[in-house]
């Protein structure tokens, strides 16, 4: 049986449907094309697991980077680590051979944690959900 890094927490997975839901209470998220990134800061560390729990935190140092940066004492943010090619479209081909230059960014889906305060709590359906504010930090967009 597989043993899951310390601090690893599980991403908040779509459901398949025949139709997508519909109405004024449903969010859409954009699928990108990239890997799943479960990041959370703790004091000044950082680490980025993958959706199966597979430590990334080497693999996008400018994410690292930015989130250490962040004002807060800790925080759980699930997204989507993406690069982008020439015409700014997502490219699973760049985020799959280019780890270490400006083009990869973490696209931010949920704040799940913030300063200890449980903002999200899958999977429950009715759970509070916040909406990340866009900010100033190139590698992390909204």
């Amino acid at each position: 049986m597989r043993v899951l890094a310390a601090g690893f927490v599980p991403p908040c997975l779509p459901t398949k449907a025949l139709e997508p839901p519909s109405g004024t209470l449903w969010l859409h998220e954009i699928k990108h094309d990239g890997f799943r990134v479960i990041a959370r800061k703790d004091g000044n560390r950082v680490r980025l697991y993958s959706r199966p729990g597979n430590d990334l935190t080497h693999r996008f140092p400018l994410i690292v980077e930015t989130l250490a940066r962040l004002r807060s004492r800790s925080c759980i943010i699930d997204g989507e680590a993406v690069a982008c090619d020439d015409k700014g479209m997502p490219s699973f081909d760049r985020i799959r051979y280019r780890h270490h230059d400006a083009s990869v960014f973490l696209y931010a889906f949920d704040l799940i944690e913030l300063n200890d305060l449980l903002c999200f709590c899958p999977p429950h359906p009715n759970g509070l959900r916040i909406r990340l504010a866009p900010g100033s930090f190139p590698s992390i967009r909204f």
